[in-house]
C-alpha cells in the first residue's frame, strides 16, 4: 500500500505548523524544501518532529561528493530521516549522500525523473534509465518519479525492482492518485492539500490511496 506524503512548501513557519499537526492522522511522512527552511530556517525540522512523522528533506542535492556529504550531514543532524537527491552529477555524488544517509540511520531517494512539463527536456533519450539504475547500484533506498506521467513510472519500475518509488506532481500539476496509487510506494501531494481551505479535509481525501494495493 503507497503511503501518503505532504509536500509542505509554505513559506510562513506558524502556518506549516499548523497544517502540519492538522494533516497528521491522515499522512506517512512529511516532505520540506527550500520554501520552507529559507524561510524558518533548518531548526524547523525540530518542530515538525513533534508531529512523530517522517521527515524527508528535498534539497534535491546535486553538487561534488564532498559537498553532497556536508549538505547532508546537515540535514540528518537537524533531525530529517530522509534526503532527496539529483543522479545526474555522477555516481560518486549519489554514493556520498548514501553514505550520509547510512551514517544517520537515515533514507536517501534520488530524481530519476521530475514531474513538471520542462522534467522530459533533459531526463529522457534514457537519461532517467540510467540514473536509476545508478540509484540501485550506489544503495539508494529508492527513486522518484513523476505521477504526472504513470507510464515513466511503469517503466523506470523496471529498473529500480523492488526499490521504493515516491512520486509527486499528484493534483495541483495534473497527477491522478488514484491512477498512479498502485504503481508507487509513496504518493506526494503539496498544494492540494496545503492550499485547501481545509488542509486537513483535503489529506483525508487522498488519504484513500493508502488502502490501494500495489502491483
Amino acid at each position: 500500500m503507497p503511503e501518503l506524503i505532504l509536500a509542505l512548501d509554505v513559506t510562513e513557519k506558524k502556518r506549516a505548523l499548523e497544517i502540519a499537526h492538522a494533516c497528521t492522522p491522515h499522512l506517512d511522512a512529511i516532505k520540506v524544501g527550500y520554501p520552507l527552511v529559507l524561510s524558518a530556517g533548518l531548526s524547523i525540522a525540530g518542530d515538525l518532529k513533534k508531529a512523530g512523522l517522517p521527515l524527508i528533506a528535498d534539497f534535491k542535492v546535486a553538487d561534488i561528493p564532498n559537498t553532497n556529504q556536508l549538505i547532508c550531514d546537515q540535514v540528518f543532524a537537524a533531525g530529517f530521516s530522509a534526503i532527496i537527491c539529483h543522479g545526474f552529477p555522477g555516481m560518486d555524488s549519489v554514493k556520498a549522500c548514501v553514505a550520509s544517509a547510512r551514517a544517520h540511520k537515515g533514507q536517501c531517494y534520488v530524481v530519476a525523473e521530475m514531474s513538471h512539463p520542462g522534467g522530459k527536456e533533459f531526463f529522457s533519450q534514457g537519461t532517467a534509465e540510467q540514473i536509476a539504475a545508478n540509484a540501485v547500484i550506489a544503495g539508494a533506498d529508492g527513486i522518484i518519479a513523476p505521477a504526472t506521467r504513470p507510464d515513466r513510472v511503469q517503466v523506470l519500475r523496471g529498473f529500480v525492482g523492488h526499490k521504493k518509488i515516491l512520486s509527486p506532481g499528484v493534483g495541483a500539476q495534473g497527477g491522478d492518485a488514484d491512477a498512479i496509487a498502485a504503481l508507487v510506494d509513496g504518493i506526494i501531494v503539496g498544494r492540494s492539500i496545503y492550499e485547501a481551505p481545509d488542509p486537513a479535509a483535503a489529506a483525508q481525501s487522498y488519504a484513500r490511496v493508502r488502502r490501494v494495493q500495489k502491483r
